[in-house]
């Protein structure tokens, strides 16, 4: 009874996936009749020009979740290292559950916290203006998605065989050359979907990027310039008209998204896939 139980929710799972998007392909289909699909994926927003493109939302979301990826990775290597292998027990076991913690914690938190702490020392201390830009954005980002990415290294690098640690301690191997010689090596396809996980997490997330990327419809030139992002679009634009271009660039926003979202979750089955097949 249970198996079939899990079975139908599996099923419901899948099809409400499937009618999400088959939902969004209806709604934004005249884009693609009309050949209009391509114009708002290059095209600026000026609703007061009738310019409906998402373009600049396109850039701000690619140069948050990259810099969040880029500030977040060095910082979940290291607290994996220390969970998987540097550190005494004692301190493995604080660590994890700080680590656990800060995955439990609401993201508007994180925003909420920022804006009276960050915005104020990235605009006198660092950039200037408002504090509200990329590099602002993609600070916290970086501090969202590490708990995620740590959970995946950590994984990895704790599921190398018990038998090869123990040669390596058997050897005189110090921690650090077990972790450089033996469980990085065994463990890079759990680096990898952690990574790609995490730029997933950084590029699907609304609330840091709305309340603190500036939301502004120029495309960004650089990180200290504020931007949007595609998930704050959706959340900022209210459309009346229904048949009107407006509304429909936002599921071409969700289009982006959905496909994105698509990409990693086959890139990380591809890459678990492989990982059990070479045990």
């Amino acid at each position: 009874m249970s198996a079939h139980i899990f079975r139908l929710a599996a099923f419901a799972s899948g099809f409400l996936t499937i009618a999400v998007f088959v939902m969004m392909l209806v709604l934004g289909w005249p884009l693609f009749t009309s050949g209009q699909f391509f114009a708002i994926l290059t095209g600026e927003w000026r609703p007061s020009n009738e310019l409906f493109g998402i373009f600049p939302m396109l850039v701000g979301s690619a140069l948050v979740s990259v810099l969040a990826l880029c500030f977040s990775l060095p910082v979940s290597l290291g607290t994996a290292f220390v969970v998987a292998t540097l550190a005494p027990r004692p301190l493995r076991r604080a660590v994890q559950l700080m680590v656990r913690f800060m995955a439990g914690i609401p993201t508007v938190i994180y925003g909420f916290v920022a804006i009276f702490l960050l915005v104020p020392f990235m605009r006198e201390q660092l950039t200037g203006g408002s504090g509200l830009n990329i590099l602002t954005a993609s600070l916290v980002l970086a501090l969202l998605i590490a708990p995620t990415m740590i959970v995946f290294f950590v994984s990895g690098l704790q599921n190398v065989e018990e038998r090869y640690r123990l040669a390596v301690d058997a050897l005189g191997g110090r921690p650090v050359q077990k972790l450089l010689y033996l469980q990085l090596p065994q463990a890079w396809p759990e680096i990898t979907a952690g990574i790609i996980m995490g730029l997933g997490r950084a590029m699907g997330d609304t609330l840091i990027s709305l309340m603190l990327a500036g939301n502004s419809v120029a495309a960004p030139q650089a990180a200290v310039d504020s931007g949007r992002t595609l998930t704050a679009h959706i959340a900022l634009v209210i459309a009346a008209d229904f048949d009107g271009m407006q509304f429909k660039s936002i599921f071409a926003c969700g289009l982006i998204l959905y496909v994105f979202t698509a990409i990693v979750v086959m890139l990380l089955r591809l890459i678990i896939g492989r990982s059990m097949c070479q045990v």
